[in-house]
């Protein structure tokens, strides 16, 4: 990420259906576009679509990001962020790890990436600290099989361990973006092998043209709010995702998730309002570093009340949360 996830741009249309068209023999060059969605999902390009919340987007008919070999120079120069000195890898080739993901989505929404495209946050795309820019890996959720393949190109995430940043959607695809986090395994993919396993000639793709350079360098870059993170509750004023103050009702809260990522708060907030007939708010809360966006139940009239919540909770596969008190 720019110091902020560098989002994951996927091919133009035209190379997503390279897949399905390429035969053996050798395709006519084609030109690189960060635009990641063609076709019926077209209109997913917004954040909000015709009214509707962003994160109720139908992400199946989302395509993986294709596998091209790049022309060009790769971005992998040393860059200092928060006081760190990261040094991106010359190459992808064999690399693995296991770690947490997470996932940034509409506050960097159309700004440019660390490599120049536009993150979208319906894009197949991916922030990583190290990996040359551009590059392709497959992220398989751990607790679920499921996988996807998405083009590295951001920086990040820079707080706490995290391994990978992905864009809603492939967080979405894997079945994740309502936790905000999940056990990974990240492998890069070499497009010339990833075509040759298929008996196919990977397509020639004409590198865009490198833009001005631009007067900011990777030194200046500025933090983004950092990844969502689960934290035991604690006391304070509760402020309301504008960051105006306001007053919250004394009483008993059953606290369900707590997330440095608004968007993720807000996802879980909008699930489990629809679950439960009851009042769900997010209670944002200022810490030196960063910003919790906590999730809660409440107020509630009783404990019996919360219990019950919670066994609600857990017959519908959510996370049970924990009863807190906030004045």
């Amino acid at each position: 990420m720019l110091l902020r996830p560098l989002s994951q741009a996927v091919l133009l249309g035209s190379a997503a259906l390279l897949l399905a068209s390429c035969g053996s023999k050798q395709q006519a060059p084609t030109e690189y576009s960060a635009s990641p969605i063609s076709g019926p999902v077209s209109a997913y390009n917004r954040p909000n679509r015709d009214g509707a919340p962003w994160w109720d987007v139908d992400v199946s008919q989302i395509p993986d990001a294709v596998p091209t070999p790049h022309n060009g120079a790769y971005k992998n120069s040393p860059y200092t962020v928060m006081g760190q000195r990261y040094f991106p890898l010359t190459s992808s080739r064999n690399y693995r790890v296991e770690g947490t993901g997470s996932w940034y989505g509409t506050k960097f929404h159309g700004q440019a990436t660390a490599n120049g495209e536009t993150y979208d946050l319906y894009g197949m795309t991916a922030a990583h600290k190290t990996l040359p820019l551009p590059s392709y890996v497959r992220v398989t959720n751990l607790e679920n099989g499921k996988n996807v393949i998405v083009r590295v190109n951001d920086r990040g995430p820079f707080y706490s361990d995290r391994v990978i940043d992905l864009s809603f959607a492939a967080a979405k695809k894997l079945g994740y973006a309502e936790k905000g986090v999940a056990p990974v395994r990240v492998e890069a993919i070499d497009p010339q092998q990833w075509w040759a396993e298929r008996g196919q000639s990977a397509p020639l793709v004409l590198a865009l043209p490198p833009k001005a350079p631009q007067a900011q360098g990777a030194e200046t870059y500025a933090p983004p709010p950092s990844e969502p993170m689960a934290v035991s509750a604690v006391s304070s004023t509760e402020i309301d995702a504008k960051k105006k103050p306001i007053a919250s009702p004394a009483g008993l809260y059953l606290q369900v998730g707590a997330f440095a990522n608004p968007d993720a708060a807000e996802l879980l907030r909008a699930k489990l309002s629809q679950q439960l007939n009851t009042n769900v708010l997010v209670a944002p809360l200022n810490q030196s570093v960063q910003t919790l966006h906590r999730v809660r139940i409440g107020p509630l009239a009783s404990r019996e009340e919360a219990v019950r919540l919670q066994d609600e909770l857990r017959v519908a596969n959510f996370d049970a949360g924990h009863v807190v008190t906030q004045q």
